[in-house]
């Protein structure tokens, strides 16, 4: 079973996610973010998250989703945390974030790897639960580089919300159903 949760920052989803997958003894967590050399505010969000999951859960420390998605050797449920993080690496790989770069082939090339992350998606066997930032719902970015990172996340959170069994919103740490069980 696949599914996708979504949620404003310091909404929740990564907690919701979390206790989805609370019963299970082992469980691939796979972190997205990177390091950020310097930022203290940031290793101390990645600290906490590290002290909420059961010491049992594996961590892999990955953007390579694809290969952990096509996985069908390691029976363990997977918790992608998170998908706009992911795409952040992506855009910084490609290049993206540069007006000259983005028309100058990172287009292609970032949403080449979207289409391939999404793929993967409709195609794992395994139990994956994703966690991603629903950013359409807020200000218009005042940045050309903001808006194609918006945009950009936008389809993927579509794409792999069509392909999963199961879609959540999660506002003010409550959860909604976007597309329940079975639909």
């Amino acid at each position: 079973m696949r599914t996708l949760i979504l949620g404003g920052a310091r909404s929740g989803k990564s907690t919701r996610a979390e206790q989805l997958l609370a019963a299970h003894e082992d469980v691939l967590y796979v972190a997205t973010s990177g390091t950020r050399d310097g930022d203290q505010d940031w290793a101390h969000r990645v600290d906490l998250h590290r002290r909420r999951r059961p010491a049992s859960w594996r961590t892999a420390e990955t953007c390579d989703l694809e290969a952990v998605l096509a996985d069908g050797a390691d029976p363990a449920p997977v918790l992608i945390d998170c998908l706009a993080l992911w795409l952040t690496a992506v855009m910084d790989e490609c290049g993206a974030w540069a007006q000259d770069g983005w028309h100058g082939g990172a287009e292609e090339a970032v949403l080449a790897r979207c289409r391939a992350l999404a793929e993967a998606w409709r195609l794992t066997r395994r139990q994956v639960i994703a966690v991603s930032n629903e950013v359409g719902m807020g200000v218009v970015p005042a940045t050309a580089a903001g808006r194609r990172f918006r945009d950009t996340l936008g389809r993927l959170n579509m794409d792999v919300a069509e392909a999963s069994e199961r879609v959540l919103l999660v506002v003010a740490g409550q959860v909604l159903t976007v597309k329940p069980l079975g639909v």
